[in-house]
């Protein structure tokens, strides 16, 4: 009997499309809707693939025109040299970036977040206050301490940020982010982290 060649589970998976991040993959077909309507999406951990992929979607859209860039966000974190790589993208953008929290965003994603003009989120979306981690480093003992000291400025930047776009003390985000505090859509309104809440109350 001819074997049927069309099904081969041992093939890998395909990559995801370039302009979703790292998350599940969803219809091609959508993600070129998504992507014709100036939606990026943030979805899973954020690592610098998934943060390369968005970054390349932000460039080419902010190349199309000056209409503002969706930014959606479903991610409880990642890596924050990722955050940054996506942050210092949209900091050059000439196009306007909104970002709507559709799930949830924590950790390093905060600061992505932060860096988009305007921020808003659905009703029932969480937000988690808690420290960036720092991606993996390996060598000696001098490369390990100067890694470690990188991430402290880094992380720096984010908790600077913070305190820009949501009026609160660098004390208490500094004590929110290490005690991990989690807040509700109303809450991060109120926190400053969001500008208001889509949909009916």
């Amino acid at each position: 009997m001819t074997p049927d060649l069309r099904w081969q589970p041992s093939s890998p998976a395909p990559p995801p499309e370039p302009w979703s991040g790292g998350g599940p993959t969803i219809p091609g077909w959508l993600e070129e809707r998504l992507f014709d309507q100036r939606i990026v999406m943030i979805r899973g951990p954020l690592t610098g693939p998934a943060a390369s992929a968005i970054a390349a979607a932000l460039l080419t859209l902010d190349a199309a025109g000056p209409e503002p860039v969706q930014l959606h966000v479903a991610s409880s974190g990642g890596d924050l040299n990722a955050a940054h790589a996506v942050i210092d993208v949209m900091d050059a953008m000439a196009a306007p970036v909104h970002a709507v929290v559709t799930s949830e965003a924590g950790g390093a994603v905060l600061a992505v977040l932060a860096a988009a003009g305007r921020r808003s989120a659905y009703r029932h979306a969480r937000f988690k206050l808690v420290e960036p981690r720092a991606a993996g480093v390996t060598g000696t003992a001098d490369e390990v301490a100067a890694a470690a000291g990188q991430h402290l400025r880094e992380l720096e930047e984010v908790v600077l940020r913070l305190v820009e776009v949501t009026g609160q003390s660098r004390s208490r985000i500094e004590d929110d982010l290490s005690a991990g505090r989690v807040l509700s859509a109303a809450e991060a309104r109120d926190y400053g982290l969001i500008d208001e809440i889509v949909g009916k109350a």
